[in-house]
């Protein structure tokens, strides 16, 4: 006999039917379906942890219970998560929020709570989660999203993973960096997200050798640019007055305050092997935003990154910026300017000999684009016309800013570079510059005026170069490959070439810094009170000026004769011959220095070569004042007593022979026809 079930079918009749298919829809239904006991218990912990009413926020003694279950059996781990992502996905497209909050929390804390090998596939669930709140249009739900993926990229995970990718991370941390949202206090929150969000995964993916993929070019395009767009912002909304952020903003919540932390934090992370993949960006960024005129903020990026790099990687962002100088060759003037600005703050700043191996391959690039300069500005004055006169007048200011940034920039590449290189790139100079009076092809296409132009750059770096220099001895300071075309720029009929000739010998032989006590050609009345420096002349510089100082005694002899001198050939004249006195001079060296002076004299006495009354009485004066200077060095009170009656006697008699009154700018005397009082 069949027993049959009743199965109530209203409960207002209470009328009862028998039926084999009511039976099986009890089962199904009634014990598998309604009887809570019978779900997974995974599932019920999960619903238990959700209120009735979402304000109520998430039940926690629930919520402890779900998380001593999943810490206890990891296994379960990742049905847990696809529960979770399962609801949080319909909460989602129903538009309840709160439910979305109370989910997100509850994944948060089952992260910072399991640590296990079974959390893998959990993490999945969750990063799909979170890339369902971001992929919203709701500013909150980006931003939750967010703030569970910053938490998740602190976990330190005990063991890598193989598989896992953030590329779409980084797309849409990068894309909510660039927010337009209309309300001002919504879009910085946007951004402030998208830029903790792209912090996340730098802070998640750098230190795992697995993820190394986000250094390559697709995502630092990406990273970078994000950064730098907000910190342009601030800096715009700061130079036109008006606030970077809205009123009332903590500092951490500013979008240019954060984008630069984040900046610097991945530039510190930055390897060897990732340097130029890193400054790649910030230089396209810089040329597509025309930042390198005005260049206040691409100076500022790359005071950043010389900072916060490793300082053995500085030579790496040093030569970037010098080939991205190359591919603008032909830009504006400014724009050039801009670069090599840049480029000399990341060498103020650069460690010092860490410009790397390249050291002659920098120079060379920065010495061709002197020269390309020097090209720009001379090149069109052969075709100048009046009425292209005032551009060409403009052309030739803004050329000189290059060049002057350019020999500023081998200043500091000077100023850094260790003595032994030093010395190889001023030969290396040196031996740039145009020294044959015939003209070249390339000096035909800017004339003797654009090859002056050119004398004077080169030289002016060799200075800059050279200032500070302390060579041990002058043999390594001036070897003949650096010393003979020297002394031939010297021998031009160029009074301003000659004077930078002087200055670059000022430098190498002054290796105490007892220039600055000469000041200028005069009469030096107690020279012990100016308390000069000075050591024992060496062996090797005895040798040195055994071998080279009739050369150098006479390019100074040739140098004093020439017509075109003025006050300031005749100073530097004066300090070359003290400097020589102070470092090199021996008993030997001294007679050959009075020797000379006493032919400088007879020189102008005789006035075989009929030069003008000014020089003639600016060489009388040269040797009064260096003679002074020599009687009272060597300490011989014969001398001094002689000299010092002829000086007295030139000041009665004669005083356009002494330099104080000669080198005055309207002196009566230099018109007189004779010379009345020598030392001879």
């Amino acid at each position: 006999m069949r027993r049959y079930m009743q199965v109530p079918l209203s409960e207002a009749d209470g009328v009862f039917r028998y039926s084999r298919t009511r039976r099986r829809t009890f089962f199904s239904f009634g014990v598998c379906g309604c009887c809570g006991p019978l779900r997974p218990r995974y599932k019920r912990l999960v619903d238990n942890i959700f209120p009735e009413d979402p304000k109520d926020g998430l039940v926690k003694s629930d919520m402890e219970k779900l998380t001593f279950y999943a810490v206890s059996a990891p296994e379960k781990l990742d049905r847990i998560g696809a529960y979770l992502a399962e609801r949080l996905t319909r909460d989602v497209l129903r538009h309840r929020y709160g439910y979305v909050v109370i989910a997100m929390e509850a994944l948060d804390q089952l992260l910072m709570a399991c640590h296990s090998q079974s959390i893998k596939p959990f993490v999945e669930s969750f990063l799909h989660m979170v890339a369902k709140l971001l992929e919203s249009q709701e500013p909150d739900l980006q931003v939750l999203g967010t703030n569970s993926f910053v938490k998740f990229a602190n976990i330190e995970e005990d063991t890598p993973s193989y598989h896992r990718r953030y590329d779409f991370f980084v797309s849409q941390f990068s894309a909510m960096c660039h927010s337009t949202h209309e309300d001002i206090e919504t879009r910085t929150r946007i951004r402030v997200a998208g830029i903790r969000g792209l912090q996340g995964v730098v802070r998640k993916t750098v230190n795992d050798e697995l993820q190394a993929i986000i250094w390559e070019p697709q995502h630092m395009d990406k990273l970078i640019p994000s950064m730098l767009f907000n910190m342009q912002e601030a800096d715009e909304f700061d130079r036109t007055g008006h606030p970077s952020s809205p009123a009332g903003t903590e500092r951490e919540e500013n979008p240019a305050v954060l984008a630069e932390s984040c900046f610097r934090e991945l530039l510190g992370r930055a390897a060897y092997g990732n340097m130029n993949n890193a400054v790649r960006p910030v230089l396209v960024h810089l040329d597509n935003h025309h930042l390198w005129d005005p260049n206040e903020f691409a100076v500022s990026c790359f005071r950043i990154i010389m900072y916060s790099i490793q300082a053995q990687h500085s030579h790496h962002v040093i030569q970037q910026v010098l080939s991205h100088l190359d591919t603008h060759n032909k830009d504006t003037p400014r724009v050039r300017a801009g670069i090599v600005q840049v480029l000399l703050e990341t060498v103020a700043i650069a460690a010092k000999g860490s410009v790397g191996p390249t050291v002659l391959e920098v120079f060379n690039t920065l010495l061709k684009h002197l020269r390309m300069s020097v090209d720009f500005e001379m090149g069109g004055d052969s075709r100048r016309t009046s009425s292209a006169s005032v551009v060409s007048r403009t052309k030739e200011s803004e050329e000189r800013i290059v060049q002057n940034a350019i020999i500023q920039t081998i200043g500091f590449f000077g100023g850094n570079l260790p003595d032994y290189q030093r010395a190889e790139v001023m030969m290396f100079i040196m031996g740039k510059v145009p020294v044959d009076e015939a003209p070249s092809l390339d000096t035909a296409k800017i004339g003797q005026l654009g090859m002056k132009r050119i004398q004077m750059m080169l030289l002016s770096s060799l200075i800059m170069v050279t200032s500070g220099f302390k060579a041990k001895t002058m043999s390594a300071a001036l070897p003949p490959p650096f010393l003979d075309p020297l002394f031939s720029v010297s021998l031009m009929e160029d009074s301003e070439l000659r004077q930078l000739v002087l200055e670059i010998l000022h430098n190498i032989i002054d290796r105490h810094d007892n220039r600055a006590k000469l000041r200028g050609i005069r009469i030096i009345p107690d020279v012990a009170a100016l308390k000069f420096k000075r050591e024992k002349i060496s062996k090797q510089d005895v040798s040195f000026m055994k071998k080279h100082g009739q050369q150098l005694y006479r390019h100074i002899y040739l140098g004093c004769k020439e017509e075109d001198n003025v006050h300031k050939n005749f100073e530097l004249l004066f300090t070359a011959l003290a400097l020589i006195t102070i470092e090199l001079a021996n008993e030997e060296v001294v007679i050959d220095l009075i020797r000379l002076a006493i032919a400088l004299q007879d020189m102008s006495l005789a006035n075989e070569e009929n030069m003008p009354m000014f020089i003639r009485c600016s060489i009388m004066a040269l040797v009064a004042a260096y003679l002074n200077f020599l009687s009272q060095m060597i300490a011989n009170p014969p001398f001094c007593q002689y000299v010092g009656k002829v000086l007295e006697m030139r000041n009665l008699e004669a005083p356009y022979l002494l330099p104080e009154h000669v080198f005055r700018e309207k002196c009566p005397y230099v018109r007189r026809l004779f010379l009345p009082c020598s030392l001879g």
